[in-house]
């Protein structure tokens, strides 16, 4: 009953609103039209209007049954006759809003959220119903949406994350909350927010209008609490009853600040070590608690005081912030078994704030015990080095090494060498005093360095051993002569000068003075040809005597060149440079230095003279391979080997019957026709029926290859008396007018009579049988 009456109020205050906006002409029925006067003195009258409203308003989340009335359009043409028809256009007409074309009357037919829209635009006009034309202008009218609390504030997240320094005074701010409302903020109180603290108190409050949480207690410490929850609310209508109301939370840590400083658990600690540990070993390890976290926990340990300062240091370990004591020199149980040091921890970085709590640093005493070990033998040095001349006769002792048991028992010691580094033999140790001989004459140009491992061993204990390093070094001495660096090829020109340079040469010696190499270069005898000049930088320039040299005279000159140091004793050679005597240009660049080309016409080209050295090396190549093929001819047999594939097309693989079957078939006979005696039969197999030969008619022409071969299927494809054969006649023909005739070897088995061909008898049907079984009878398979 109260909504309802509210609600008419509501009404009764927008139309009464309605009316006041409306301009006094609109609220006048009358006929009071203003006038005015143009520039002409005429007089202008405006006409009426006839709309009697200019905006509605409406209430949002109208929930009644019935349609909500919005008012009543109405024009002062409309007599109420029914001769006026209204019609609406805009925004949401005909779905939202509804209007009675007789009466002007309008709803809303639908609940409106004004969240979603403030606020419509429409037009409406009226026309008649008789002639259907517009007895108003079209007007434009607003209806505005007026708000109603129907949203609660909601914050932009759900959950906050902040922190904040421990430690911090009141009133430090931490997190500002900001809740967003959608009613309307300029119509009443609807989005007017106040925020409180629901949850975190009495660690934290919040300013009521901004929204800024703030740190209520002062001296909050983290090592005691680190994590706080707040939970904050924002409310509407000024925070009156009845406003609706939103929360979020606010997840608070406290950050760490350097308030705690470092302290050890226990005032003292022991440690032990073993007086066989290393230099750099760790002894062990201390640690300091600090309630801080991350860089306000670092630390540093230091010793400060105690006998072993010296003996032993301490470094933090950054991972787990622990001292790590280690060993700094070796320890000897035989001399100092306790040792006592003083060990100080502090923080790395201090905030001068919290320095009136105390010292940011604390103290413990370490005590570290010596353990006893049976320790192997000492070395009185960690490397030996010994120097020895490399002309040091075999058997001498170049050097000796000392060890001792460092034990309280003193064991008595044996030396010896590493093999694996004496496999050459060229020293010796004595077992009992560690004295090196040299075995073997030692030569600093094969090594200059060599470098054995000495052992020392405990006798009651092998165990025990130790092992030193010793290098020996080989000392030069001056034992090789200097020679040329390098093979010269030098050469003097025919036209050259008198006082002409013509080489400059240098020498090497594998010996290395202290002093550095200094050569000396001289002649073992007076030369009138040539001359050596020193030049006093370990090279030396080769200097002509006199102008002129002809190598047909004498094609090479050698010039002996003596070569001392200056080292001691001192050593010289002789090395001879050889010089040519070459034809040069008149800008002196060699062109030939062999005595053959002065023999030639001297208007001959290079063409010509390459030409001619080209003839000469063929003919060489062709005498040598008629000496090799004659030589061949008397060798070889007559089934050659798989290479030669001119004279044997087809090869059987087969052994034969030895060097007595090389005359089987002389090949040279085809090579050559002519040759061919008129009695020759095949020697091969015996013959069942002897024919007598019959050479072909002489009026062949068979001056090519191709007609050869041809010349030759014809003779055999005609000759009955020819049998298959198991080797194929040749078809390396050279031409009936070759002055060189056949090169080969095979026709001496035509001059060499003297083998016996009995084993023919037993073989000779089995070679016909292989020849028929691979070849056949048809002469073009014998092609």
């Amino acid at each position: 009953m109260m909504n309802r009456f509210f609600l008419r109020l509501v009404l009764l205050f927008l139309l009464l609103t309605s009316l006041l906006a409306l301009s006094p002409m609109q609220r006048k029925d009358g006929d009071l039209r203003p006038t005015s006067v143009s520039g002409d003195g005429k007089i202008l009258r405006r006409a009426k209007r006839g709309w009697m409203w200019n905006q509605f308003y409406l209430m949002e989340e109208y929930t009644a049954s019935e349609y909500q009335y919005v008012g009543k359009l109405h024009s002062n043409m409309d007599r109420g006759d029914g001769t006026v028809r209204y019609i609406l256009t805009g925004e949401g007409a005909g779905t939202i809003f509804q209007i009675d074309e007789k009466s002007g009357d309008l709803h809303a037919t639908k609940k409106l959220d004004r969240e979603e829209k403030a606020f419509y635009t429409l037009r409406v006009k009226a026309v008649s119903t008789r002639t259907n034309r517009s007895l108003e202008p079209e007007t434009e009218f607003v209806i505005k949406i007026h708000d109603i609390n129907d949203n609660e504030p909601k914050f932009s997240k759900a959950i906050y994350t902040a922190s904040v320094p421990e430690m911090s005074s009141v009133g430090t701010s931490v997190l500002e909350v900001t809740a967003m409302d959608a009613d309307d903020a300029s119509y009443g109180n609807s989005a007017k927010l106040v925020y409180s603290i629901l949850q975190g108190q009495p660690y934290f409050s919040v300013e009521p209008d901004t929204g800024w949480i703030k740190i209520a207690l002062p001296d909050m410490d983290r090592e005691v609490r680190e994590q706080y929850q707040v939970v904050i609310q924002a409310k509407d209508m000024a925070g009156q009853m009845g406003g609706l109301s939103g929360t979020t939370t606010v997840n608070i840590s406290l950050t760490d600040v350097n308030d705690s400083p470092p302290r050890f658990s226990y005032s003292s600690y022991q440690l032990s070590a073993l007086e066989s540990a290393q230099i750099g070993s760790v002894v062990g390890r201390i640690k300091a608690k600090d309630g801080d976290e991350g860089e306000n926990a670092d630390m540093e340990y230091d010793i400060v005081d105690g006998d072993g300062r010296d003996i032993f240091s301490i470094y933090t370990d950054r991972i787990t912030q622990e001292g790590v004591v280690t060993l700094k020199k070796k320890l000897d149980y035989e001399q100092q078994r306790v040792y006592t040091v003083k060990v100080e921890v502090c923080n790395t970085n201090v905030d001068p704030r919290f320095l009136s709590f105390g010292p940011f640093k604390d103290t413990a005493t370490v005590k570290i015990l010596t353990q006893d070990v049976d320790e192997p033998p000492v070395f009185s040095q960690s490397q030996y080095v010994i120097e020895v001349q490399e002309d040091t006769l075999k058997g001498m002792v170049i050097g000796r090494v000392t060890a001792w048991d460092p034990d309280s028992t003193h064991h008595p010691v044996k030396y010896s060498i590493d093999k694996h580094t004496n496999r050459d033999r060229f020293f010796h140790i004595d077992v009992s005093d560690g004295s090196i001989t040299a075995l073997q004459s030692l030569d600093r140009e094969s090594s200059k360095w060599h470098n054995i491992s000495v052992l020392a061993t405990e006798i009651n204990n092998p165990q025990q051993m130790s092992r030193a390093p010793v290098l020996i070094k080989v000392l030069d001495v001056n034992d090789n002569a200097p020679e040329f660096a390098m093979y010269y090829e030098t050469f003097v020109c025919e036209n050259v000068k008198a006082g002409q340079l013509i080489q400059t040469i240098s020498a090497t010696d594998m010996d290395e003075p202290l002093d550095g190499h200094k050569f000396m270069f001289s002649l073992s005898f007076s030369n009138p040809n040539f001359t050596v000049l020193d030049n006093e930088d370990n090279t030396a320039r080769i200097l002509t005597r006199r102008s002129g040299f002809n190598r047909h005279e004498l094609s090479a000159y050698y010039l002996p060149v003596v070569i001392s140091d200056n080292d001691y004793p001192a050593q010289t050679s002789t090395s001879t440079l050889t010089i040519r005597v070459c034809g040069c240009d008149r800008s002196g660049n060699m062109r030939s230095c062999s005595v053959e080309a002065l023999v030639l016409p001297a208007g001959l080209s290079t063409g010509a003279l390459v030409a001619v050295l080209l003839c000469i090396i063929l003919l060489l190549m062709i005498v040598v391979l008629f000496s090799a093929l004659k030589k061949q001819r008397r060798k070889k047999t007559l089934i050659m080997s798989k290479e030669d594939v001119r004279d044997n097309v087809v090869s059987y693989n087969d052994e034969g019957g030895g060097e007595e079957d090389t005359q089987a078939f002389d090949i040279g006979t085809l090579r050559h026709p002519e040759t061919m005696e008129s009695s020759k039969q095949r020697r091969d197999i015996i013959p069942e029926m002897l024919f007598s030969y019959h050479r072909p008619s002489p009026t062949a022409e068979c001056t090519d290859v191709r007609d050869f071969i041809n010349c030759r299927l014809e003779e055999n494809n005609a000759d009955p008396s020819a049998p298959p054969y198991d080797s194929l006649a040749t078809y390396a023909f050279e031409g009936s007018g070759s002055i060189a005739e056949s090169l080969s070897s095979l026709e001496s088995s035509a001059t060499d009579g003297d083998h016996e061909y009995e084993f023919l008898s037993s073989w000779g049907p089995q070679f016909k049988k292989l020849a028929d079984m691979y070849i056949g009878k048809d002469s073009s398979r014998n092609t």
